[in-house]
């Protein structure tokens, strides 16, 4: 078992997990609008299958929102 921080809460990973898997396992609204941030640097969308987590990554799912007046 390993730990990480999702969005700054721990969780805890029973199974190396890939990013991918790991959007599933936390039901993330509109994956396909989601950019993920892995210890501060951003994964690109086609690697989030062969980018493995291990024990104290931190993983950032954001969204950008456009806006203004």
């Amino acid at each position: 078992m390993s730990k990480i921080k999702v969005n700054g809460k721990e969780q805890e990973l029973l199974n190396e997990l890939s990013i991918s898997e790991l959007i599933k396992i936390n039901k993330v609204a509109q994956p396909e609008m989601v950019s993920i941030q892995l210890n501060g640097n951003f994964v690109v969308r086609d690697n989030y299958e062969s980018t493995g987590l291990k024990e104290g990554d931190e993983v950032d799912f954001l969204y950008f929102m456009g806006g203004g007046c």
